[in-house]
């Protein structure tokens, strides 16, 4: 039975927006007040929720409100949420940087952090001093430190400057040396927040494999990041945040598929595609978009299961020669086009009101998880030109959808899909 590394009980944390502690000193003193009376602060019950898309009544917020889960040795978590949930709030608990306003939290073992750019770096200091400084903080003799430095250097890559203060290095310099003193000072819970980005892409590689080690080394890893398919390849476990609030903790597969389904803007279902006013051309038009997922009205598909799309499109004038589909996966960073599948629907004349239904299938295991935005459009079969496009202005973010023969990461480019396009039924 493996021990528990981390226990969050029934943790809250209370900010004031735009104020340090709760901004008078007649607050503080009737807080302090309540706390000598053996009372409950009495500004807790005035805190909204931790909403960002709206205004709110109070100027009290809950970052975090009734949070509990537990984290076993080993265990590699994935803490997810958009933008705002309270992730780094959480990490600033668990490293103490800040304490809960209140619950507990039990750690069992050494914590090294990285939760911004310079994270436990002092900027006057070289970058060889922050090294002994960091692991001096983490309880390490000088002997320990030495015995792992020429590692740490080269994994860090700016041995040319480990004799300057980092306060001359870049974001991405800063953030390779953290990472490298971080990872292999050998704390037992490595907490790392979505920092890792500012590096370059064979660094953020690099980081993952290292992450992995260590968690195979039976250490405990909390991974905080948007790239949804570092999550998946990384963790085992998984935390979900929305608004400050513990939505789901368990399996990282359910944790994953919990998050791509609530980051949906726009369900096309839900759209009047016929009364869009964005044409292209207008010559044919979709009318109707449907995922036949087996979660329903749904467009999160697992893995092993074939993705189908059906669609419906009009006619809106006579078409000597018929129209072409196409559709193409954008990466989601650089909103790059990276595969894209093509097809002739009909090439037969098409009179104007007919309508079409056709579906397309990408068979299982093609697309792995990640999230995606579509690209649907209709054109001519020569596609010189289109007639209607459905473009990055409607989300459709998928749970697979991450090219099975292609580091998304590294690689830009078009790659053929092996998709299949069916018409169903007749022309009507």
């Amino acid at each position: 039975m493996r021990e528990i590394a981390i226990k969050v009980e029934r943790v809250y944390k209370q900010y004031r927006l735009g104020m340090v502690s709760t901004g008078t000193v007649a607050h503080d003193l009737n807080r302090w007040w309540h706390k000598v009376l053996g009372k409950e602060d009495p500004y807790l019950s005035l805190s909204d929720t931790n909403d960002r898309t709206g205004k709110g009544k109070s100027e009290y917020v809950w970052a975090l409100n009734d949070i509990n889960f537990e984290v076993k040795q080993g265990d590699v978590l994935g803490i997810i949420g958009k933008n705002g949930a309270g992730k780094s709030t959480l990490l600033k608990l668990l490293s103490k940087v800040t304490t809960p306003t209140k619950g507990s939290i039990k750690i069992n073992g050494r914590i090294a952090s990285l939760l911004e750019v310079g994270t436990g770096f002092h900027p006057e200091l070289t970058g060889r001093e922050n090294i002994f400084l960091n692991g001096a903080i983490l309880g390490m003799t000088k002997s320990e430190i030495r015995s792992k430095f020429d590692e740490i250097v080269d994994f860090s890559g700016v041995e040319r400057y480990i004799d300057t203060p980092v306060k001359r290095y870049s974001s991405g310099m800063y953030v390779r040396l953290a990472f490298a003193v971080a990872a292999h000072l050998e704390p037992e819970i490595l907490i790392i927040d979505e920092v890792l980005a500012v590096g370059d892409a064979d660094f953020q590689k690099k980081c993952l494999g290292k992450m992995k080690d260590v968690s195979g080394e039976g250490r405990t890893v909390l991974f905080v990041s948007h790239n949804i398919q570092a999550i998946s390849n990384l963790c085992n476990t998984g935390v979900m945040l929305v608004n400050g609030m513990l939505d789901y903790s368990g399996n990282i597969e359910e944790c994953i598929k919990r998050y791509m389904m609530s980051s949906r803007s726009t369900q096309l279902g839900s759209l009047a595609l016929e009364d869009r006013l964005k044409r292209t051309n207008g010559a044919i038009v979709f009318t109707d978009i449907v995922p036949a997922s087996s979660i329903k009205d749904s467009w999160t598909f697992r893995i092993d299961e074939e993705v189908n799309i059906n669609f419906t499109v009009q006619s809106k004038e006579d078409m000597e020669n018929g129209f072409s589909f196409f559709l193409a996966l954008k990466h989601p960073f650089t909103n790059e086009i990276i595969t894209n599948f093509k097809t002739i629907v009909s090439s037969r004349r098409i009179k104007e009101g007919e309508k079409i239904d056709f579906t397309l299938s990408i068979p299982p295991f093609v697309l792995r998880v990640g999230q995606f935005q579509m690209y649907f459009a209709l054109s001519n079969t020569e596609s010189k030109i289109f007639y209607d496009v459905i473009d990055e202005n409607i989300n459709l973010p998928m749970l697979s959808i991450d090219p099975v023969n292609m580091d998304v990461h590294l690689n830009s480019g078009y790659v053929s899909i092996p998709a299949t396009l069916k018409q169903e039924g007749n022309l009507r």
